[in-house]
């Protein structure tokens, strides 16, 4: 290293201000005012952060001083830079960060060292990072008809080389052919209908991608009912533990459709659902699994499910895989003194829900054990009305402790006022977990009640256009979330129902409904 220094010392003026305390202003010394360095810094703060599976996004702290950095990649399990690296990038500019590099295995611990770069100077000493991609998914979306209840067909990227396919429970094993190597598909059959299963791509070792799916209902286990069929009757004849197999089509005009009994109601084929046109009355404590079908309210004059019948306790409410649309009041309502074993909303499209006259999930005089929200969409929506509302009915169910778990849903500018809430509980005795959500576009805070659960299980959350949720700065709110994310999710079209996540941080995250993460 060499340094330029210039100091200008007057010996006599020095001996002479040490002897006679006499100095002259004109021969002062001059401060050193500049370090020049011969060799570059070495770039610092790296991160490595993996998105989207197999590419890496790199960051680190710029230097006025360097015109350009030196990466080279390896992929290297010991992490000790050995043999030659797998890429090179040079002349990477500032503002190219962060810096992507895109494509790489999966399952693969990498090392990328990075250098400093300009005329004129000694090209720094490297830094480096590590990190670990994640298991690759090169499937395809399902096709219509793709699914079916004893087989299914599998689709890749054409040409991914692939050594076998595996399908749990069963112990299936495909050994995947050349032929559909380069289509990119595979059927497989032998399947049982309505069971979930968990297939596993396989090249060697290695996996390139693991995919949940669920067959369709095998209708010699169902009653199948198409839509000329008078599903009214077929309700009221209903014994505990039937399942109905709707074909697609419409069902009712504004009809209540009546389930006193506990019974299962289901679309054969997800990607077609039959349309209920009406709303549906629990009675005398049935329990309902109602699973890709579509609540269409036609803006009737109150909710898509009612519980009707008072001093009983109902059987679980499942609802999945469905629409919900249309309806002037709200999802459910629960105004007499019963108890539902619990209510659970999974992996549902839940829109244009006018909340006029009622709150979007309704409870006044009832109690559940559980309530539970994951994995659905919620926009158009309870603009001005809360999103959970529990009213204290506690004095009806004494020592109760209701459970709230809120997890993994999209929820766009719902309870859009500041003096809204999403948290509407006053029922005492209540636990809430709010993880990995997206809240946007709307002013609401989570609660203002004293019964609502005093430290509520935060994480994982994204909060955008939703100031109210972060802190206590004009908000009424009894509690915050500062441990959120305030990313812009760059949905690709909200205002038409398309919440397709653009943002690759949040993207990598997983956050909010995974429909919405491609």
């Amino acid at each position: 290293m060499k340094r330029k220094q210039r100091h200008y010392i007057a010996l006599f003026a020095f001996l002479t201000t040490a002897l006679f305390n006499f100095s002259c202003s004109d021969d002062r010394a001059e401060e050193l005012t500049s370090i020049d360095y011969e060799r570059l810094f070495s770039p610092i703060k790296i991160e490595a952060f993996v998105i989207n599976r197999t590419d890496a996004r790199l960051n680190w702290t710029l230097n006025k001083d360097v015109e350009s950095y030196s990466l080279e990649l390896f992929a290297d399990d010991s992490l000790t830079f050995a043999g030659s690296p797998v890429k090179t990038f040079s002349d990477v500019t500032g503002d190219q960060l962060p810096y992507y590099i895109r494509d790489l295995d999966g399952e693969t611990h990498y090392s990328v060292r990075i250098k400093s770069v300009a005329a004129g100077k000694t090209e720094s000493k490297w830094s480096d990072v590590t990190f670990k991609t994640g298991t690759e998914n090169i499937f395809l979306p399902f096709q219509d008809g793709d699914v079916e209840a004893t087989a299914v067909t599998l689709r890749w990227i054409p040409g991914r080389t692939l050594t076998s396919i595996n399908i749990e429970p069963g112990g299936i094993s495909h050994q995947v052919t050349a032929g559909e190597i380069a289509a990119g598909s595979a059927t497989i059959e032998g399947l049982t209908g309505e069971t979930n299963y968990t297939v596993t791509l396989k090249n060697g070792a290695k996996t390139r991608g693991i995919l949940e799916f669920m067959t369709l209902v095998d209708i010699g286990n169902a009653i199948a009912v198409h839509p000329e069929d008078d599903l009214l009757a077929l309700l009221a004849a209903a014994n505990d533990g039937d399942a109905f197999a709707l074909f697609p089509g419409t069902y009712g005009a504004g009809d209540m459709f009546v389930v006193n009994k506990t019974i299962e109601i289901k679309g054969v084929y997800p990607y077609n659902k039959p349309v209920l046109n009406g709303y549906i009355s629990l009675e005398e404590g049935a329990g309902l699994l109602l699973k890709d079908v579509t609540l269409d309210g036609g803006a009737l004059q109150g909710q898509s499910i009612v519980f009707n019948t008072a001093g009983v306790t109902y059987k679980a409410l499942t609802v999945e895989g469905c629409e919900i649309r249309d309806y002037v009041k709200g999802v459910y309502y629960l105004n007499v003194a019963s108890l539902v074993e619990s209510i659970t909303y999974h992996n549902n499209l839940i829109y244009n829900i006018q909340c006029d006259g009622g709150d979007f999930m309704d409870s006044r005089k009832g109690a559940f054990n559980s309530l539970t929200l994951t994995y659905n969409t919620i926009y158009n929506s309870a603009a001005g009305r809360d999103l959970i509302r529990y009213d204290d009915a506690s004095g009806s169910f004494p020592g109760m402790t209701s459970t709230i778990l809120v997890d993994h849903n999209t929820l766009h500018g719902v309870c859009n006022s500041s003096s809204k809430r999403l948290l509407y509980v006053r029922f005492k005795e209540n636990k809430i977990t709010f993880t990995n959500n997206i809240v946007a576009e709307t002013s609401c805070i989570f609660t203002n009640q004293s019964n609502t659960d005093p430290s509520p299980t935060f994480g994982g959350n994204n909060y955008f256009n939703a100031p109210n949720l972060f802190s206590a700065s004009g908000s009424s709110s009894k509690f915050f979330d500062d441990s959120a994310d305030s990313e812009d999710p760059g949905f690709v079209d909200a205002a038409n129902g398309n919440f397709t996540i653009t943002n690759e941080l949040l993207k990598a995250k997983g956050t909010g409904d995974p429909r919405w993460v491609n």
